[in-house]
C-alpha cells in the first residue's frame, strides 16, 4: 500500500473571479462618484488578469476596493493578486494591471519545501510542476505540516489537494 499524501496547491476559482468583476462592473457604473468618469474594470480570462481604469489615482483606489470586496464576498483570496505598476493611459487616465496568480511558481516551491524540511518532520515534499507532493508513513505527521504550512505566510493562498490515506 502507497505512503498517505496530499498536494499543496495555490488555485483560483475562475468562475468567481467572473461573477466578482460582474458584480463589481454593475457598481461602478452605478456609483455616483464614479459616474460619468473613465472609470472601469476589464478581465482577461485567457492571459489571467484583470485592468483596472480611472481618470485619476483615487478613481483607481476606488475602482480597486469596490473589485476587492466583490471578491472577498465570493472567497477569493486577495493574496492571489499580483499588482503592477500604475501606467498613464489614453485622455488623460490611468490604468492598472493585476495578474491572477495560478499555482506554485518554482521558488515559492523551494521555499515551502525547505519549510517542510526544516521542521525535521517524518515526511518527504517534492515539487511536482505548480504544486507541492507531501507523503509520509503516518497521517498524523500529513496534519502536522498542513498545520505548520498554515502557520507561515508564503505570500499565497494554499489549498490542501488529492489527501490520499
Amino acid at each position: 500500500m502507497a505512503d498517505p499524501s496530499f498536494d499543496v496547491v495555490s488555485e483560483v476559482a475562475l468562475p468567481e473571479v467572473v461573477n466578482a468583476v460582474a458584480q463589481a462592473q454593475k457598481e461602478i457604473v452605478q456609483r455616483f462618484d464614479l459616474k460619468g468618469t473613465a472609470a472601469g474594470l476589464e478581465l482577461k480570462e485567457k492571459e489571467r488578469e484583470l485592468v483596472l481604469t480611472a481618470n485619476d489615482d483615487f478613481g483607481l483606489k476606488a475602482v480597486n476596493d469596490i473589485l476587492q470586496g466583490k471578491l472577498i464576498k465570493r472567497n477569493v483570496h486577495l493574496k492571489s493578486l499580483v499588482y503592477g505598476t500604475v501606467e498613464p493611459a489614453t485622455k488623460g487616465t490611468v490604468r492598472q494591471v493585476v495578474k491572477i496568480q495560478q499555482g506554485i511558481e518554482t521558488e515559492k516551491a523551494k521555499e515551502i519545501v525547505r519549510a517542510i524540511k526544516d521542521a525535521k518532520m517524518k515526511v518527504q515534499a517534492a515539487i511536482q510542476g505548480e504544486q507541492v507532493r507531501v507523503s509520509g508513513k503516518k497521517r498524523d505527521d500529513l496534519q502536522a505540516v498542513m498545520s505548520l504550512l498554515r502557520e507561515k505566510d508564503f505570500g499565497l493562498p494554499l489549498q490542501f489537494t488529492n489527501y490520499r490515506n
